[in-house]
């Protein structure tokens, strides 16, 4: 049998070469499709989830003043340095706080793992400024909420806050923390390199996660956060996880979600979502109960059940999530209004939830009645919700939808009459069908008859 000539011999060099180059390349590239399709479907979750649970808590809540007392009240480090040894939360339940979200109907839960004072409610290597080693607790509470959100099927997420009033390398200060009597010397690429670390320990040590939430950049705009290199590290680590940041600016690249504090996507009530145009992410609306993040003692304007589901469906209704804060007390008790408003909210959910849940705004935008939620393609829905918000009076609620639909309320299967008006269809809804807080009704498409088979 003839062997292979030297030019076969070349040849067949040449393609072993051509297969160890490019083997790997392909690899990378086919990693590369496995994350871009993780992120894909980790946004599609996060848009059908619509409600999640936010929690701050922190060392701050032992003087029952909201999460900013320390910049507020201007207490220097010293000071504020001899609040970690009196915080023990024995009260804390992890198992029950998790359970208090799923009651809730909540999807998904953010808790600050570390808030613009600087101490962190994990365990960290690198830092001692923790609950575990600088409080009489000893234990890591983000590690028992981590396992109790997988056994519960509650997606975690974790609040990072990028500000930082303590940190000696958190130089030169920003917007904030100028009462802090910190030495006004640090090295910024250093204070960069701690903030990653802890992210990296975040991202490593607490198993699947849904994503990080920043806060805080805007203390710092022009400061080199170095933000790319850290949502690469977080997509590298997570590939199924989510980065947001409230930075109340258009999204950078590398961000997943954008949010809006106190306010519905576009709107600017609170005076600092300036973010214009809402860019194409996945959007959410993070919302206090009462007026306070942190637990806040003198704070009773908790809003109603009323209000709270208004703000979930009015959020709904413009494609955003609504992220709904508690702030627990400083044993680790949750009060008992913020129990009351999340039980309500699951109350409601558990009968309406099917017009929440795995939908998207709806065609008609929102009008002075209310929103319209969907499910289904964009162009072609399957359901369309048409939630009516508005006061229970006679009055018809009037659209425009491009396709015959057959309405009825959601709960009752009440069918309801379509009439036409020179503005388009006019929905006949009495007072007497109205419910107290909204009035789901359900269209669907009309469908034609068969054709007869003679």
């Amino acid at each position: 049998m003839r062997g292979p000539t030297s030019r076969e011999r070349s040849i067949q060099t040449w393609l072993a070469a051509l297969i160890l180059f490019t083997a790997p390349q392909a690899r990378a590239q086919s990693a590369l499709t496995r994350d871009a399709q993780a992120n894909q479907t980790a946004r599609a979750w996060f848009q059908d989830a619509k409600f999640g649970l936010f929690i701050h808590w922190g060392v701050y809540s032992l003087l029952e003043k909201g999460e900013w007392v320390m910049d507020r009240d201007k207490l220097p480090i010293t000071e504020y340095a001899k609040l970690p040894p009196r915080f023990n939360p024995t009260r804390f339940d992890g198992a029950a706080w998790v359970a208090l979200a799923k009651d809730a109907g909540a999807r998904y839960l953010t808790i600050t793992a570390k808030h613009h004072d600087g101490f962190c409610m994990f365990a960290s290597n690198l830092t001692e400024y923790d609950i575990v080693d600088a409080t009489p607790y000893h234990a890591d509470p983000m590690r028992v909420i981590a396992e109790e959100c997988r056994k519960q099927n509650i997606k975690l997420f974790f609040y990072y806050s990028l500000l930082d009033w303590r940190h000696p390398d958190y130089a030169p200060l920003g917007k904030t923390g100028h009462s802090s009597g910190r030495m006004l010397k640090g090295d910024w690429k250093r204070y960069v390199a701690y903030y990653q670390g802890q992210v990296r320990e975040l991202c490593a040590n607490y198993g699947p996660i849904g994503g990080v939430w920043f806060d805080g950049w805007w203390d710092r705009p022009d400061a080199d956060w170095d933000l790319a290199g850290t949502y690469r590290m977080i997509h590298e680590l997570q590939p199924g996880a989510l980065v947001g940041n409230n930075h109340h600016v258009a999204p950078f690249p590398g961000e997943d979600f954008q949010m809006f504090e106190q306010d519905l996507p576009g709107d600017n009530q609170a005076g600092f979502n300036k973010a214009r145009p809402v860019a194409g992410l996945p959007l959410e609306t993070c919302l206090t109960i009462n007026e306070s993040w942190g637990y806040n003692a003198g704070d009773e304007k908790y809003k109603s059940a009323s209000e709270l589901v208004t703000a979930l469906v009015s959020a709904a209704g413009r494609d955003a999530d609504l992220l709904l804060n508690i702030g627990p007390r400083p044993d680790g008790a949750i009060s008992g209004e913020f129990s009351q408003r999340l039980h309500e909210m699951g109350q409601w959910l558990g009968s309406h939830g099917e017009s929440i849940y795995g939908t998207r705004k709806g065609p008609i935008p929102p009008q002075p009645w209310g929103v319209s939620t969907a499910k289904g393609p964009a162009d072609h829905p399957r359901e369309i919700f048409l939630h009516i918000l508005a006061p229970r009076d006679d009055r018809p609620v009037i659209f425009d939808p491009k396709t015959p639909w057959l309405p009825r309320l959601l709960d009752r299967k009440t069918p309801l009459k379509l009439s036409k008006s020179t503005r388009g269809l006019v929905l006949e809804l009495p007072a007497s069908l109205r419910e107290p807080i909204d009035t789901v009704v359900v269209l669907e498409p009309a469908r034609t008859k068969d054709p007869d088979p003679r």
